[in-house]
């Protein structure tokens, strides 16, 4: 049973996405109008597994680039016309020192001996280290392309359009192309959603997401690809955000708590251990894709079973609509309901008039100010760490897939830990507590010898699971913090600030080109720092949620008053008017 500020919380989560903010009795009234229904009869379930399952294309196509822009083992292509010797074939590939291989010495992947000295000596009968010094042979770059390993994929984007040496640089550059639209689907979808409705963004933005990956297979050129990659993005999160909303404004107070902290991430982590099986047993990226654009062609039938949100119609005036869903809800649960649902509540609905709020509130004060700036710094920090540790599955030892599915499967303990700390624990500690462990995990890696692979990957797992603790927790923790006129647009920013860490996170990966523990060092440091930082934030668990920005506790070294607390809250709702 959740605890009276965790309902809290999500019932003015749901009543912040409402495009009406001055209507700020709807919602305890709604939920009093709709009491009749109960909390878990079959109208509730059938909402919550089919929104639930509606998030499951998302976790097969968030992390995709896993397989589709794996890089394959290769060097550079020797053409088979070339009369050459057995021996000088064999050598024409110099030996360079691997720092991911333990420095062993392993094929050049961007360089050859020149292939016309090497011809010349093979033509004279000369042998490579035995006549000829190979130190003292000019080297040249990959003139007629490569020759990628096929053990393990038939063929990646990166081996279709050969990005990798000079053009390596591309490989991060896809991943970006998705998260600038998962950027943008942030920005747009809230706005979309509030003006034509919960329901009809959500199969929009999934029809997007399925039928533009589906189009990716057929994509001529490594640039077609990216801009249909960053269209995908677009409908990944904006179906992913309307399929939260709907639930959380559709189901009842107990049963939306384990929705939005159980229910949507723990179908998105199910898609996520879907992916490595799609990736096993099909090895070609267009084929993959195609394999992977197909269940979202499954959903379509739920568009008539999955109700469009009656609070949302009762903003737009639509009272019949919203009246016909709850009373078909009661229908489904097999109870009565009363002759007239909604009309009293509409003629209750008196707009206020209240001052407008925006994102610079978000800087106005220096309370607020700090705050703010603090959790950018910590969203953003935890999605550099979780997006860069979950596209560096492809790069640990051992089978790619395996490993992805262990970095999907210790999500799933992850969620459920976080909801339990959630109940229970302190907001701050519980937060800097798995954002410093997530850190130190991942500092450590680097001092693993390199022939214990399996304990640097149980290390970099366990970070994983850290992280996604935190992330969980991140996001209620910060809709405790700000005032319930400023809570969307806060929660907006913080989005809009983690948008950007996914967008950088593949280039700390890249980072391996350089140094392989690079990418641990950075990731592990920012990560620790930002968990001793949200040590600095305001503790919010027993508080009430503030209502305005002068109910928010304070900052370290700021406002300095007597914090919020539920007797306050009281004496508020007791005063006269």
């Amino acid at each position: 049973m959740p605890t009276p500020v965790t309902i809290s919380f999500f019932l003015t989560l749901a009543h912040c996405v409402n495009p009406e903010p001055t209507e700020t009795s709807k919602m305890t009234d709604y939920e009093t109008s709709t009491a009749f229904l109960g909390e878990w009869g079959c109208f509730q379930q059938q909402v919550f597994f089919l929104l639930s399952l509606t998030v499951i294309p998302n976790g097969l196509t968030g992390l995709s680039t896993v397989f589709l822009a794996d890089t394959p083992s290769h060097h550079c292509l020797i053409p088979a016309q070339l009369n050459l010797t057995p021996a000088w074939r064999n050598s024409s590939i110099p030996l360079e020192q691997e720092s991911s291989q333990g420095g062993a010495l392993v094929r050049s992947r961007c360089s050859r001996y020149k292939l016309v000295d090497i011809l010349s000596f093979s033509e004279k009968g000369l042998l490579p280290d035995v006549d000829v010094n190979l130190s003292t042979v000019p080297k040249e770059s990959c003139l007629d392309g490569w020759e990628y390993d096929q053990s393990i994929y038939i063929s990646t984007i990166i081996s279709e359009w050969d990005l990798v040496c000079d053009e390596s640089w591309k490989k991060p550059l896809t991943s970006s192309f998705f998260f600038c639209g998962v950027l943008t689907g942030s920005f747009i979808s809230g706005q979309l959603s509030d003006r034509y409705g919960r329901k009809i963004l959500l199969f929009a933005t999934q029809a997007i997401q399925t039928v533009f990956t589906l189009i990716q297979v057929f994509s001529p050129s490594w640039t077609a690809f990216c801009a249909l990659f960053f269209v995908v993005g677009v409908g990944h999160i904006s179906n992913y955000v309307a399929a939260f909303v709907l639930g959380a404004e559709i189901l009842s107070p107990y049963v939306r708590t384990v929705y939005t902290t159980a229910g949507v991430n723990l179908f998105f982590a199910g898609g996520y251990m879907l992916l490595p099986f799609f990736g096993f047993f099909i090895r070609d990226w267009r084929m993959l894709l195609l394999g992977i654009s197909l269940p979202g062609f499954f959903f379509v039938p739920l568009w008539w079973f999955i109700p469009e949100s009656p609070r949302w119609l009762l903003s737009q005036g639509r009272i019949e609509e919203a009246e016909a869903i709850i009373r078909d809800a009661a229908k489904k649960n097999k109870v009565e309901p009363p002759s007239v649902i909604f009309s009293p509540l509409q003629e209750q609905l008196k707009p206020e008039k209240r001052r407008a709020h925006n994102i610079c509130d978000l800087l106005r004060s220096r309370n607020i100010r700090w705050i703010s700036v603090t959790l950018w710094l910590i969203w953003n920090t935890l999605t550099i760490a979780y997006f860069a540790v979950s596209l560096n599955t492809a790069n640990l030892h051992g089978n790619v897939h395996f490993n992805c599915f262990l970095s999907a499967l210790v999500e799933i303990p992850a969620y459920i830990l976080s909801w339990t700390m959630f109940r229970w624990c302190s907001r701050r500690l519980t937060l800097s507590s798995s954002l410093s462990m997530g850190g130190l995990f991942l500092l450590l890696i680097q001092l693993i010898p390199t022939h214990l692979f399996s304990l640097a990957i149980a290390l970099e797992m366990i970070g994983k699971f850290a992280v996604t603790t935190a992330y969980s927790l991140v996001y209620a923790f910060t809709a405790e913090i700000y005032p319930t006129v400023l809570r969307n647009t806060a929660l907006g920013a913080c989005s809009m600030a983690s948008r950007i860490g996914s967008i950088t996170a593949p280039f700390f990966i890249y980072l391996r080109s350089y140094s392989v523990s690079l990418p641990y060092i950075l990731m592990g440091s920012l990560t620790a720092l930002a968990g001793l930082l949200s040590l600095l934030l305001p503790e919010s668990f027993g508080m009430p949620l503030p209502e305005t920005i002068d109910h928010m506790q304070h900052f370290p070294g700021c406002c300095q008053r007597k914090p919020y607390t539920l007797t306050h809250m009281r004496e508020e709702e007791n005063a006269p008017e």
